[in-house]
């Protein structure tokens, strides 16, 4: 069955620009932690947090973290999620988790709404459905069940799957995961999602995400010759997510 994105904001670091203000003011403060955070929670750390980013002092940056539950992607999706490290990922196992009762899948945005294409996509998928559980069946007949059947019939799935995943972030990593995948030449499925995990931190840390999106939001487009071309047009969407 085809299904949709979804991405939820479960957790994050609370009061996450105090808590970036006090890890860079602890480095130049004589002032004991307590005394620290008296000052800090006494005044809008806005200005000072504007003042790190510009200054591009980032390290404090990281002491705050962001945890998205996501669903309603493809294996093909979080194969490039994956790819950001600086990350932990916790991700629905297809060893444990049968897809007997039929996998959800998730249809590219070029096949969608062609009618001979959506057709052909869809019998693959129940194909591939009907392979996973009549490979299933016969290991069963061998004794094999539960996740040792699993684990070799998951094998036939393609990457078009649907599969959830936990990720925690923090917000350097951000900042440099949306540069990547927020841009129009990142593949369609990750920068939706992207775009959807930059909506949600905006509104718990709006100074640190003020200004945040693809390369070209807050200066020159830097992929060069494979550039766009609508940097006017990013940076207007952008502004006003």
């Amino acid at each position: 069955m085809q299904t949709k994105l979804k991405v939820v904001l479960v957790a994050h670091t609370p009061n996450p620009e105090a808590t970036i203000a006090m890890a860079a003011k602890l480095c130049y403060s004589p002032s004991d932690i307590d005394a620290l955070r008296k000052k800090i929670a006494a005044k809008d750390q806005k200005r000072f947090v504007e003042k790190l980013m510009k200054m591009g002092h980032m390290s404090p940056i990281e002491h705050a973290s962001f945890t998205f539950a996501a669903e309603g992607i493809s294996r093909a999706c979080s194969h490039q999620l994956v790819r950001h490290r600086l990350a932990s990922y916790s991700q629905q196992s297809q060893r444990y988790v049968s897809e007997e009762a039929g996998f959800d899948y998730i249809i590219p945005q070029a096949i969608e709404g062609d009618a001979e294409l959506e057709r052909y996509f869809s019998d693959f998928m129940a194909n591939a459905q009907n392979a996973y559980n009549h490979i299933v069946k016969k290991l069963g007949e061998k004794g094999m069940t539960g996740e040792a059947a699993n684990q070799d019939a998951r094998f036939v799935l393609p990457n078009a799957a649907e599969t959830k995943i936990m990720i925690t972030m923090n917000a350097r990593e951000l900042l440099h995961f949306f540069r990547q995948r927020c841009c129009n030449r990142a593949q369609w499925e990750i920068r939706n999602m992207a775009v959807a995990m930059l909506i949600l931190v905006r509104d718990i840390s709006p100074t640190v995400f003020a200004g945040s999106g693809p390369g070209c939001v807050s200066g020159p487009c830097p992929e060069g010759e494979y550039s766009c071309g609508k940097a006017v047009e990013v940076r207007k969407r952008f502004k006003n997510l």
